[in-house]
């Protein structure tokens, strides 16, 4: 483990874990990369008491897409709702903070401060703010791609470490291409990071999960528009906890090797292997976002050339890095060694580290929740219990309750040991989307 420290950012450190011991000509090596971020901004804590020195770093900048279509007026609540959850978003901003608000239809339009360009959150912004959007009404189609679009424009106008975006929608968007959504996603990329929620129940998941996942924010369901205020309060919260922007996750592997995937297994499972970009020889760089007070995990798996007895190799170097403007990059000095060790000793080489086996239930998790869901959207009822059972199965292997909660308003448990489940006849919509929404969260591995 090796770590780092600077004024006013957080210590990163890096911790792997792994079973090293590889059969005489396996080439195989998983590990579980920790990396853990402490001593910076007190997530949750920073918005509670404002302190502003100017000149002071990181310096961020939020802006809140509301969703603005015709479908937000029914019921009424749902609009009244919205804006006071926004209201409630904005007094959380930490004094200094940029920010902006848009209202999102076919069309992307500024609310506050409008002229392109972003408000510095103070006692008087905030309250203009605010009196601002007792003006938002309902009416018009959904374009979600030209809303991340004026988005990444307001927020790359102020000169700031850190970029977030806040997405609310209610309905699916039904006014511009899939294809003009991903060129959006694909533009605003690395510029911004977005958490995406959907609330009511006449979003489309995919869409929703979809916009968090690129951006690398969180996606969550709202089934209740009440619960809006203590959402965007916990979001902006988090948002204002960051303190470190484009931390990216670099592994140099050696001659020979090849990384087969880098996932993020903690707190929710996310695949970056596609998102690699090339930094030098033999090492490649995947995107994490931003930073506070937190810890993830990671599950690194190389191929690495089979080698005999007694052989041992460094199989990959992971560490962290902060790309720079001019094309260098900032190494936050953390980092941890994946290696491999050929033996004979048949109990040493088959013995499966416990965190590599408990994320690779969790990744799995996730995927037959999906995989079950869309098998029961399209009819295939037996297809989907078995899916599903596999869920119950894993969720009570590895004590995630939380999914297991969510999975029991789907099908009715009767032995979770096997995943053994019945599909009920009749499931709440709002239940439905709620397990899809948050089928990659996953519960962390007690070390």
């Amino acid at each position: 483990m090796a770590n780092f420290a600077k004024p006013n950012v957080p210590q990163f450190s890096v911790d792997v874990y792994q079973n090293e011991y590889l059969p005489e000509g396996g080439s195989e090596v998983n590990a579980i990369v920790t990396v853990t971020a402490t001593g910076g901004g007190t997530i949750g804590g920073a918005a509670a008491a404002p302190v502003y020195t100017p000149g002071r770093r990181p310096s961020a900048a939020v802006a809140i897409m509301v969703d603005c279509s015709g479908s937000m007026d029914y019921p009424a609540t749902k609009m009244r709702n919205a804006r006071d959850a926004t209201s409630a978003a904005i007094d959380t901003l930490r004094d200094g903070t940029h920010f902006a608000v848009i209202g999102g239809t076919h069309v992307a339009k500024e609310v506050y401060p409008g002229g392109g360009r972003v408000a510095v959150a103070d006692a008087v912004t905030r309250e203009q703010a605010k009196q601002a959007l007792r003006r938002l009404s309902a009416g018009g189609g959904t374009a979600i791609g030209t809303w991340l679009r004026l988005a990444d424009r307001l927020l790359s106008s102020a000169d700031v470490t850190i970029r977030h975006g806040i997405l609310l929608t209610d309905g699916r968007n039904e006014h511009e291409s899939a294809e003009d959504l991903r060129a959006a996603l694909d533009a605003c990329a690395g510029r911004f990071t977005c958490d995406a929620r959907g609330v009511g129940t006449d979003w489309e998941v995919k869409e929703v999960t979809g916009i968090a996942s690129a951006l690398l924010g969180t996606a969550d369901i709202v089934a209740d528009p009440a619960g809006l205020a203590a959402d965007f309060t916990r979001m902006m919260e988090t948002a204002m906890g960051k303190e470190v922007a484009d931390v990216a996750l670099r592994v140099w592997t050696p001659v020979g090797s090849t990384i087969r995937f880098v996932k993020q297994v903690a707190p929710s499972v996310e695949d970056l292997t596609v998102r690699r970009t090339e930094a030098g020889p033999r090492a490649g760089d995947y995107p994490t976002g931003s930073w506070g007070d937190e810890s993830r995990d990671y599950h690194l798996c190389v191929t690495v050339p089979p080698a005999g007895i007694g052989r041992e190799m460094l199989a990959a170097r992971v560490s962290l890095v902060v790309p720079q403007p001019d094309g260098s990059v900032e190494n936050l000095g953390a980092q941890g060694l994946v290696r491999a060790v050929w033996t004979d000793d048949m109990t040493a080489s088959t013995a499966m580290n416990p965190q590599v086996a408990h994320y690779t239930g969790q990744a799995e998790l996730a995927q037959v929740i999906q995989q079950g869901l869309d098998l029961r959207k399209v009819g295939d009822f037996d297809g989907a219990t078995a899916k599903l059972g596999r869920a119950v199965q894993l969720a009570s292997a590895s004590g995630n309750a939380d999914t297991a909660k969510l999975l029991a308003k789907v099908v009715d448990v009767v032995d979770a040991a096997t995943g053994t489940v019945r599909l009920k006849t009749r499931i709440a919509e709002a239940d439905e989307m709620t397990l899809e929404t948050r089928s990659t969260k996953t519960v962390r591995v007690k070390k």
